[in-house]
């Protein structure tokens, strides 16, 4: 890793393990991060990322708090 600039604790696994952790804040869909990193199966991909997904879920639940508000009225509603 010190010949690409990166100080020499830095293993090939802490980038990796970055990779996915900023894949999965940034909204990226599970199922893609779990192909990028080539894991069988999107549970080994949400176990070992999951903590990330707080943040995640609160967005989801805004997103659906803002829907169910909606007036019949609202012109944003889609029909």
């Amino acid at each position: 890793m010190t010949k690409l600039g990166l100080p020499a604790t830095i293993r090939f696994h802490d980038l990796r393990h970055s990779c996915a952790t900023f894949l999965i804040a940034q909204g990226v869909h599970p199922r893609v991060v779990m192909e990028i990193l080539g894991h069988s199966q999107i549970s080994i991909t949400m176990n070992t990322y999951g903590h990330v997904m707080p943040e995640t879920q609160q967005d989801a639940v805004q997103k659906l708090d803002a829907l169910l508000r909606r007036q019949p009225d609202d012109p944003t509603a889609s029909s």
